[in-house]
């Protein structure tokens, strides 16, 4: 049994006591009928707001403007939404009044058949007045209606349109296609949060490359994301990149990520390059050189993030990445002590994986990546970086006088904790007196 869909069933039978029509709605219907748990249940009723308020104990209006109601019940949410119809869509994305209505007209409201759909728990029974089973049989995502008008309504829904597609794997619907590709550069009348949290679930998919391809030919990628789209054409030496163009080296590099993936990890993928094209100059001896792409491409992250409204841990984890993709490159050269400062880094192992598919979608060669992997199992046995052996207090107790040459004094002794030179408190104590409180006295 199912805590959540056990609690649905019993919201579905109180209002049906009251006297009132009530169904399950939309994306859940959708996941039932695919023979997948939803995650979430929406309830659609005839049943006013104020009616539903009165039938539950707990609730808190969303959205009463819109007819739609939480309510809470053993520890879950549910929204209950009377059936409507919109009025005019003047912003892009909301309706500047609502009515309230039958079943079939809420349907024919809503954005794509598959989501349009109702259940009726008691009777075990799909309610389709938009041909959404019919859909689902054939993978098809398919506008309710007409398309343009569906997509003025509400912008959102072209991103929509391509997340769907792109996490259940199925086409989109031609002339529900043909209005995506003529509405695109109008994507940004709706606000970042909603573009970011849709794109989100696109590249976090498994099947993110399809979602690539589909904003790509869509024109949502040169509308969203510029910095990406500029990365075609932008070509790269062939001896290292004999895979194409930025915009190819980067398409590959998604498709050899795991499908599970952080965020951070997957938007570094996206981002690494896009300050190539910037930096692109051709050499004396014809060689295409990206001098600094690296940081300017950190630089053009952080904007870009910030313009969709990404959280400051997510903004901050993916411009690191992006910094130091390049450092990896004189890993086998760094002392020990770098070498252990690099890879003790918070999101290191995301950073590796960056490496991997970095190397793996353009020269193939992984001797870099190989070596660092090895040291992470030789570093595995103990603290990469362990506790200090001195603290400033120690410094004190010397009888050294606070200030920027604390800093100097522990990172040096540091460094030779992990270069192994300094085994314990007494040797880091003594090298300390040695270099710095004889010399300073002297």
């Amino acid at each position: 049994m199912n805590p959540m869909l056990d609690t649905a069933r019993s919201l579905v039978d109180r209002l049906r006591a009251a006297g009132h029509l009530a169904y399950w709605a939309g994306g859940c219907v959708r996941d039932l009928v695919r023979g997948v748990t939803p995650k979430d249940i929406d309830i659609a009723t005839d049943a006013r707001p104020e009616q539903v308020q009165k039938i539950f104990r707990r609730t808190y209006a969303v959205g009463a403007h819109f007819g739609v109601i939480v309510v809470l019940e053993n520890d879950f949410q549910f929204e209950v939404a009377t059936f409507r119809s919109d009025g005019a869509y003047l912003d892009g994305r909301h309706p500047v009044a609502v009515n309230f209505s039958s079943p079939e007209e809420d349907a024919r409201r809503r954005d794509f058949t598959i989501n349009g759909m109702f259940y009726d728990p008691p009777n075990d029974a799909v309610i389709d007045f938009v041909g959404g089973r019919a859909d689902l049989a054939a993978r098809l995502v398919r506008a309710i209606g007409d398309p343009a008008q569906r997509f003025s309504e509400d912008r959102l829904r072209l991103l929509r349109a391509v997340r769907f597609a792109t996490v259940l794997e199925f086409e989109i619907e031609p002339a529900t296609w043909a209005a995506i590709v003529r509405a695109a550069d109008t994507i940004n009348a709706i606000s970042a949060e909603r573009i970011r949290d849709e794109l989100v679930k696109i590249f976090l998919s498994p099947h993110r490359v399809r979602g690539w391809d589909l904003l790509d030919a869509s024109g949502l990628m040169k509308a969203i994301l510029p910095e990406v789209e500029a990365l075609k054409g932008c070509a790269q030496p062939p001896q290292f990149h004999p895979e194409g163009d930025v915009f190819q080296h980067t398409r590959l590099m998604l498709s050899l990520l795991p499908n599970e993936v952080s965020l951070p990890l997957v938007l570094s993928v996206l981002f690494h390059d896009i300050g190539k094209p910037p930096t692109a100059t051709v050499d004396e001896t014809g060689r295409i050189r990206f001098s600094g792409h690296d940081k300017v491409g950190a630089a053009m992250t952080d904007a870009l993030m910030h313009r969709l409204r990404f959280s400051r841990a997510e903004i901050e984890a993916t411009v690191e990445m992006v910094e130091q993709h390049m450092v990896f490159k004189d890993a086998p050269n760094m002392r020990v002590a770098r070498l252990k400062r690099f890879m003790a880094r918070p999101h290191f192992t995301d950073e590796l994986e960056l490496h991997r598919v970095d190397c793996l979608g353009s020269h193939g060669m992984l001797d870099n990546y190989d070596y660092l992997v090895r040291k992470q199992e030789e570093f595995a046995n103990e603290p990469i970086i362990p506790p200090p052996l001195v603290r400033g207090d120690d410094l004190i107790a010397l009888g050294l006088k606070p200030g920027p040459i604390f800093g100097e004094i522990l990172e040096a002794v540091e460094t030779r904790q992990l270069e192994g030179t300094l085994r314990d408190r007494a040797e880091a104590l003594a090298w300390v007196k040695t270099e710095f409180v004889e010399g300073l006295k002297g």
